[in-house]
């Protein structure tokens, strides 16, 4: 049996996986490849779910193309009859404009709230922490990717929470930010509102994630099938 079978059998069986925690099955011990303790989310039902993706100098694509590419896949539906955009994205800055080959929509003062925000590597700037201090508390999700939760750890966001970010960076995030508690080894982990993924690909398994809290597992893996991607990290 599979390790994702494996977790999604003892999770059906009343097991729940969690920080620190270890199952034995036929003498194998299984480590959870996430944490996930976010509930199901609901869209809203006139317009597509708002996705700010935050960027500054020194922005890595990667990161934040991954759960873009998760986010723009489109949705057919089945009483219009046609294809309809499940998420809406832009980019925010401090300012509109160029910004290292990006271009963004909106200043953190002019943009429009979003239910998703999206933090990937980035070297940041006081406005950024200010903005994301704000939003945490309105957006449904507040997602870093990679060492975009540095930016999150700056702001105070992660104080006390487990938090996860690139494995090449855990050890000089738990000097630098000691008030979070940082894990190796997790594709992200997820709370209620605040989840900081691993590096670079990981992003793909967290926007799944994401996209299946609100629309479901089926919807989720279709998205999936149709990226051709064959992670299954965001099943948790």
């Amino acid at each position: 049996m599979s390790d994702l079978l494996l977790r999604r059998d003892l999770l059906a069986g009343g097991l729940a996986i969690g920080f620190g925690t270890s199952v034995f099955q036929a003498g194998q011990e299984v480590k959870p490849q996430a944490i996930a303790e976010g509930g199901p989310l609901k869209p809203p039902s006139d317009r597509p779910i708002s996705v700010a993706i935050a960027i500054s100098k020194g922005t890595t694509w990667i990161d934040f193309v991954g759960p873009q590419a998760v986010f723009e896949t489109w949705h057919y539906d089945e009483v219009a009859k046609a294809h309809k955009p499940r998420f809406e994205m832009f980019l925010v800055s401090e300012k509109v404009g160029p910004c290292d080959g990006l271009v963004a929509d909106y200043t953190f003062e002019t943009a429009p709230p979003a239910q998703i925000v999206v933090i990937p590597a980035q070297s940041g700037s006081p406005a950024l922490l200010d903005w994301l201090r704000h939003v945490k508390d309105t957006a449904d999700v507040t997602m870093s990717v990679c060492t975009g939760a540095m930016q999150l750890a700056k702001a105070g966001i992660l104080d006390g929470r487990v938090a996860t970010t690139h494995h090449d960076s855990i050890d000089k995030f738990k000097k630098s930010y000691p008030l979070v508690k940082w894990v190796r080894g997790m594709r992200f982990v997820e709370g209620q509102r605040i989840s900081t993924g691993g590096g670079l690909t990981a992003g793909i398994d967290l926007a799944l994630r994401v996209t299946e809290r609100y629309f479901g597992r089926d919807w989720a893996t279709q998205v999936a099938n149709h990226l051709e991607y064959g992670g299954k990290g965001w099943m948790v």
